[in-house]
Order: C-alpha cells, then sequence, then structure tokens
C-alpha cells in the first residue's frame, strides 16, 4: 500500500498545532520541524503522536525541503502548522496517491480573514502543489515565497485545505510586519529594485488587483480590508527592499 507523510513547519504554534496534526493523523507518519519555540508547540505536538525534530530557521523552502529529506513514505504532504486537511480532502490525497501517472497535485485552498472565510480577491481557490511523490519533487529555496516544484505531470484535487490564516486584525498586522521583511529579502537575493515610487505602484496596484479585478468588492467590508491590508503588505516590501538596498550602498545599515 502507498505510504504519506505529512510534514509540518512550526514555531510557536500552541494555538493550531493540536488540530493541525489531528487533521493529518490519517497519515502514515507526521513530522513536524520545530525552529525554536518557547511555547508548548513541541509538547503539544508529540502528545498527538507526531515525530517532532528541533532545528533552526532557515526559511521555508529550505525548512521544508529538511522534513522531505527526513519522510520515509512514498508520497509526502506539506502542511502549514495554521492549516488543516478535512476528512474528504483526507479520503481525496488517498485515492490520488494510487495515480501512477502523476508525480503531483495542487490543492485549493480556502482562508479566513478576520474571522471570517474569503470567497474572492485572490482568495479561494487559491491553488497551491503540496501533495507529491516522494524524490520527484522539492521546494525552492526562496526564504518565505517557496514552491514546491514537481518532476513531471501535476494533477489537481478538488477539496480544498482550510487555512486560518488570519483570526484577528492583531494577527494581520504582524503577519504584515513578518511577511514583508522576509519578502524584501528574497526579493534582494533576486536582484530586485525598490524604491519609494515603486513601493507606491505596486501597493496601489495590489490594491485595485484584490477589490476590483479579483472581485473582492463581493465580500463586502472583508473584501475592502483584505485589499487594504495587501496594498499595506505589498507597499511595505518595496519600501523594506529598498531601505535594505540603500544601506547596502552606503555600507550602513541606517536608512
Amino acid at each position: 500500500m502507498t505510504s504519506l507523510s505529512i510534514v509540518i513547519v512550526a514555531k510557536n504554534e500552541a494555538l493550531n498545532i493540536v488540530d493541525c496534526v489531528r487533521s493529518a493523523r490519517f497519515a502514515d507518519e507526521v513530522i513536524v520541524l520545530d525552529s525554536g519555540s518557547s511555547d508548548d508547540t513541541v509538547a503539544l505536538a508529540r502528545a498527538e503522536g507526531a515525530t517532532v525534530v528541533s532545528t533552526d530557521w532557515p526559511g521555508y523552502g529550505p525548512q521544508n525541503n529538511r522534513g522531505i529529506d527526513m519522510a520515509r513514505s512514498d508520497w509526502f504532504f506539506s502542511l502549514d502548522a495554521d492549516e488543516r486537511i478535512s476528512e474528504a480532502l483526507a479520503r481525496e490525497i488517498r485515492a490520488a496517491m494510487a495515480n501512477a501517472s502523476v508525480n503531483g497535485f495542487r490543492v485549493p485552498r480556502i482562508s479566513m480573514f478576520c474571522g471570517r472565510f474569503m470567497n474572492h480577491g485572490g482568495w479561494r481557490p487559491d491553488y497551491t502543489r503540496r501533495l507529491a511523490r516522494r524524490g520527484k519533487a522539492r521546494f525552492t529555496e526562496h526564504f518565505l515565497h517557496a514552491n514546491l516544484e514537481v518532476q513531471g505531470p501535476v494533477g489537481t484535487l478538488r477539496e480544498p485545505i482550510v487555512h486560518y490564516s488570519f483570526r484577528t486584525m492583531e494577527s494581520v498586522l504582524e503577519k504584515v510586519n513578518r511577511y514583508s521583511s522576509a519578502s524584501a529579502r528574497d526579493m534582494t537575493a533576486s536582484h530586485r529594485k525598490g524604491s519609494l515610487g515603486r513601493a507606491i505602484a505596486h501597493g496601489l496596484w495590489a490594491f485595485l488587483r484584490t477589490y476590483v479585478l479579483r472581485l473582492g468588492f463581493l465580500d463586502g467590508r472583508w473584501g475592502f480590508m483584505l485589499a487594504v491590508s495587501n496594498a499595506e503588505g505589498t507597499y511595505y516590501r518595496y519600501v523594506k527592499l529598498w531601505l535594505l538596498q540603500r544601506g547596502a550602498a552606503d555600507g550602513s545599515r541606517e536608512p
């Protein structure tokens, strides 16, 4: 019988890790890579039967690749700590692994913003490659926005991952800051150029794309808040990129 390992990367995820691991227990193996949690993440994950490995944080892509290398099953599924696999998706995953003609699958995802699951603004179905045959797929080495690259044909599943991405406005603001910093780091490594003008232009475009082109207005007030959040995150990403490059140019870390 074809076997499955689920790889979860985590840090200070005591709020999420129990439900996350429980949703993954249909797999033959659940591996949690913890990068220095100061809360009860490790103990809670172990209590739920996961194999917990303590490690540093080299970035999202490299960390997931570590988990893939540790996995012992025929297939692997990459799951974030704030995500859940429903029973329907679990059944579909098991059935999909019997397909000998493909080496990986992309999975739709439904995500929460300030307590509400969003249907527009580019947030649904939000396909992401997560399931793959071990030895046939690796994540890119990006610190934040890493992608799973699959060798050969890729199929598509129907049932979504449930993503509790932003439960509160406080979590939105915290992640906007953290993600924009990590994204600026990735863009620096990719030799992207930043400037205040680019930050303003890309921020405005992010709002229009989310709210108008991707029909975010159909989600009402939450759609507007999401568009503003996307605009802010994009603006800060390019501002931080610009400041990083200014610091490198003049030999200091000060803007």
